[in-house]
């Protein structure tokens, strides 16, 4: 039996009959890492909870360059995929599953339905797709002011923290994509930091030799 609570924040402010049209309507998709998933230009998919794995929000430039502005994790709602309801989003948004990810779908329809009858349901929704923006900032702040090194650096740190582990399986790639860099300049700071003892580069994985020497890049 679902937990409905944890799944949706806004749960309690529901009536009976607002839960039971959920409940009928909600289902699970299941992706592979590296699928896109949303695209707003495309049919506007609702409201998704993450059960397991987690996503990345990007844009793309006229260029094809990717910039990653947030991610989105386990037991972590994304509002942007229900972007078609909200008016002051007016940009083409991407969304990509970065693990296998399994999410939980409240349908743009029903999600619509349930706003127009209960204003807490629309407070939520603009209210998380504030906080997001909020990480927005965050990237901006680091792609325009921060050096390379020290957001690969800060990269490193945060998955290094988050994760709770010293052995990242990532490829270069990969960082490049959620930094918003080029992959070549990622390889050039990360054999950087091999040569300072601080990293150890293998296929697929990086490990954090030296936690101090990392946070001195910071």
């Amino acid at each position: 039996m679902k937990n409905y609570v944890n799944l949706f924040p806004f749960w309690s402010n529901l009536t009976d009959a607002e839960k039971d049209l959920i409940k009928n309507a909600v289902y699970t998709e299941k992706y592979n890492k590296g699928m896109l998933m949303h695209r707003t230009e495309d049919s506007c998919k609702g409201l998704m909870t993450i059960l397991t794995g987690q996503l990345r929000t990007y844009i793309l430039s006229e260029e094809g360059r990717e910039v990653t502005l947030f991610r989105v994790n386990a037991e972590e709602v994304c509002v942007l995929s229900a972007s078609c309801l909200m008016d002051t989003i007016t940009f083409d948004v991407l969304i990509e599953a970065t693990e296998d990810t399994e999410v939980l779908v409240l349908p743009s329809a029903t999600l619509n339905q349930v706003m127009q009858q209960n204003s807490h349901v629309e407070l939520f929704l603009y209210k998380s797709a504030t906080e997001k923006f909020s990480d927005v900032m965050w990237t901006m702040q680091q792609i325009l002011f921060l050096k390379i090194d020290q957001r690969v650096a800060q990269f490193l740190w945060d998955e290094m923290i988050q994760k709770n582990t010293m052995t990242l399986s990532i490829t270069h790639d990969e960082i490049a994509k959620l930094i918003g860099s080029a992959r070549e300049v990622v390889t050039k700071v990360l054999k950087y930091m091999v040569k300072e003892n601080t990293l150890e580069l293998k296929r697929g994985t990086i490990i954090i030799l030296d936690k101090e020497k990392l946070r001195s890049y910071l």
